[in-house]
Parts: C-alpha cells; structure tokens; sequence
C-alpha cells in the first residue's frame, strides 16, 4: 500500500504501521484487498452480492476482527453487504469504518450495510470510524446502515465516530432486542463548512428486561447542517434511554426528532434532548488561565466530544 493508503487505515484503525493481526479483511476501492482468518473466526466471500460473511464459533474470547474499507479512487460508488454471526457466549470485537481520500472533481461514495446476528449470551464491542481527506471538490459521501439481532443475554456496545471531512453522511442504525438483552450506542460527530449529517435509530424492545440506551454528541459549526431521528418502542417489561447533546455555533443548524412508543405498561422509555451554543462562563474559565478564545473553544469541542 501506498502512504495515502495506509493513512486511511490508521486514521480508521487506530493502528500506527497500518499491519492487522487476527482475523481481517481489506476492502479498497470496491475490492476485497487481503485477508485473514483465524481458528474461531473465518470469512467468506458472498455469492449473490459485494460482500462478506464472518462467522465467529461459539466460545471465542477476546479476539478482534478488523474489516476496515479504504476508498481512493474519485468518482466510485462502493455498496458492500456484510453480515456477522456471533456464536453463543462468544466475545469479540470488531472494528470496521471507512476512510476516503479524494483529490478530484467526482464525488466518492462508501455504502455500508452491517447486520449482526447474536447468539445467546454472545458479546460484542462494535466500533466504527468514518473519515475523508483530499484536495478535490469532488464530495466524500458515506452512509452506513448498521442492523442488530440480539437474542437472550446478548450484548452489543457500538462506538460510531465521523472524525472529519465527511461532506454528507446518512447514517441508519436500527435494533431488535429480545430477551435480558442490550444494545448500547455512543455516537460522535462533528461537521463544519455545508457538511450534512443525518442520524436515524429505530429499536424494538421485544423481549422481557431488554434495553437500550443511546447517545449522541455532535458538534455543528459554519454553515453545516445535521439531523438527529429516534424511535424507541418498547413491546415488553423494557429500558430504553436516549440521549442527544449537541454544540451549535456560526450559521449550523441542528434538527433533533424523537419518538418513544411504550407498548406495555411496565416499557420505561426515556428521552432527552439539548441543543446550545458553548456556554460564555466555561470560555472566561479558560481564557483566564493564557488561552485563546479560539484555543478554548476547541478545547471544550474536544472534551464535549470525548
């Protein structure tokens, strides 16, 4: 891989030298690049469609699967479908999330179809980076859809992160949980210049003692703008928490819709919402000590979204 390349996968890894260990498939621009498997965790190509399937057996523990997708190619629509299946009492994580880097007048697009399937007592941490870079007037367009199946006992804690340069993202998450099961969601973005960015969650509590809880922390400044949507509906004795916190600044704005539905007399279902500009006391609190208002600003940015 060239340096541009494995930029984007540190940037959407984590990883410093760009090397993945365990099990992990490569995906650049719209092709499956490399991969590997382990003893519990293997992958296979789809037939019917662009796309994967990862199977981990029942029992694994500890292991990390990467399935990062780099894009640098100008003017490519990539669509992939991967589908996860959690064995029983398993225990994993998986670290996915794109990168595009575009230095041209087309746009590039990434669209991500993720379904997990949890097996009883199975445990997941789901963490997902999305990020652009280049010079060109071309757009970085990526739209995840991110679908759980958790059945008894399982849990899934999805970390969702747009870093930066993302011009337009719609970004779907949608949940069913049965019973004494979890789906926990942190979501993070910040968007700036005409950016937009659209976040819809849907969760059905189906099952006795199942829970959610959401939370999302943007940051919108300039003239960008992002849409905030959830649908909580609780079927059983359930509880569903979500919140949304947003920092708005410049000419942004910032549209929040919630929708609790309770089912059952016993659903505990939760809503709150707050929207604001940085607050003037916590900026002279920071000025006083040598910074910037400028410097204050980012460093309340950083630690809101932490």
């Amino acid at each position: 891989m060239n340096n541009v390349e494995i930029d984007l996968l540190k940037e959407i890894t984590g990883i410093e030298n760009g090397e993945l260990k365990g099990a992990y498939n490569i995906r650049k621009d719209g092709q499956g690049v490399e991969r590997q498997i382990t003893e519990n965790i293997n992958i296979v190509t789809k037939k019917d469609v662009s796309g994967i399937d990862i199977y981990v057996k029942e029992n694994t523990k500890f292991e990390i699967v990467h399935i990062p997708v780099i894009i640098t190619q100008s003017g490519i629509k990539d669509v992939v479908y991967n589908d996860f299946y959690i064995g029983e009492n398993a225990k994993v994580t998986i670290i996915a999330g794109c990168g595009i880097h575009n230095d041209h007048h087309k746009d590039s697009q990434h669209d991500g179809i993720h379904r997990f399937f949890l097996e009883k007592g199975a445990k997941v941490k789901y963490i997902e980076k999305h990020y652009g870079q280049g010079d060109g007037t071309g757009k970085r367009v990526l739209n995840p859809i991110t679908e759980v199946y958790l059945k008894d006992g399982a849990t899934l804690e999805m970390d969702s992160v747009q870093i930066k340069g993302v011009d337009s993202t719609e970004r779907i998450t949608k949940g069913v949980i049965e019973e004494n099961a979890s789906f926990v969601v942190t979501e993070k973005i910040m968007t700036h210049g005409t950016q937009f960015a659209k976040t819809v969650f849907e969760v059905e509590l189906n099952g006795e003692n199942a829970s959610t809880k959401v939370t999302s922390r943007s940051v919108a400044t300039e003239d960008s703008k992002q849409e905030f949507c959830s649908k909580v509906t609780g079927n059983k004795k359930c509880f569903g928490h979500v919140e949304c916190d947003a920092i708005i600044k410049d000419s942004a704005k910032v549209i929040a819709i919630p929708e609790i539905v309770a089912n059952n007399v016993e659903a505990n279902l939760i809503h709150e919402a707050a929207i604001g500009k940085i607050a003037g006391e916590q900026l002279t609190k920071l000025m006083t000590l040598g910074l910037t208002e400028k410097e204050a600003e980012e460093a309340i940015i950083n630690g809101f979204l932490k």
